[in-house]
């Protein structure tokens, strides 16, 4: 087994993958408002989905590329990884997400669509469902891949980014498809937008560990305390 990166590596992994994150998926959003739907809903949502291929791709084999606070506590709850990293890594993500967003500012001062922020145009009940199993289907996936190494590498990329994309594609007009804490509360703090923001945190924080457990039901794992997490090149 290859050692693993240090704690504050495989954290600057998690921060460089937020912000690419933000920065680009808040970023499209921007741009497709600014330039009259430019890009399109399919537009922005491929851009979501392929920033988070490209990320896998780049710090998979370091952090295990999590870049969302909702994976990282799935993580932590399913045994896959020990409190202070977790603790070390959702910082991490937060302080990426947001540099990512205050960028954004100095590129749009007038803060355009509120720089990404999510607001659900559905009822709040529902659209803490619809995160919620959003944030489920993605966890399923994740855990699937990060646990199993005859799907690591390309194919574990490829899936994850898939599963955002499509999320975001039948999730986006209605409550802006966040799946994940730090990229909704990044835009809030900087532009103020905070309507409805707990949305973000109930539907994520549930939803994710949910699809957690029922992929280790369905697979019928029993993990050991503080396994690891496997990465592209295995475990």
């Amino acid at each position: 087994m290859s050692e693993q990166p240090s704690l504050s590596r495989r954290s600057a992994a998690e921060a460089l993958g937020a912000f690419a994150l933000v920065f680009a998926g808040c970023g499209a959003i921007i741009t497709n408002t600014e330039r009259a739907g430019t890009l399109g809903s399919v537009g922005v949502s491929l851009v979501f989905g392929l920033v988070i291929l490209a990320g896998i791709a780049a710090f998979g084999h370091i952090s295990g590329a999590h870049f969302n606070p909702a994976v990282t506590a799935s993580f932590f709850l399913t045994r896959h990884l020990p409190g202070r990293d977790a603790i070390s890594y959702v910082g991490a993500q937060l302080a990426g997400a947001t540099g990512a967003v205050l960028l954004l500012w100095v590129v749009w001062p007038t803060k355009p669509s509120n720089l990404g922020a999510t607001v659900p145009s559905i009822a709040v009940g529902r659209a803490v469902l619809v995160e919620g199993v959003m944030s489920a289907l993605l966890m399923l996936v994740i855990l699937s891949v990060a646990t199993d190494t005859r799907a690591a590498g390309a194919p574990a990329a490829i899936a994850i980014g898939a599963t955002i994309a499509l999320d975001a594609l039948f999730g986006g007009p209605l409550t802006g498809a966040s799946m994940n804490p730090a990229r909704s509360f990044a835009p809030a703090l900087v532009s103020g937008e905070w309507t409805d923001f707990w949305v973000y945190l109930a539907g994520p924080l549930v939803g994710a560990p949910l699809g957690a457990f029922a992929y280790q039901f369905v697979r019928g794992e029993h993990p050991q305390l503080l396994q690891p997490i496997p990465g592209p090149e295995g475990p």
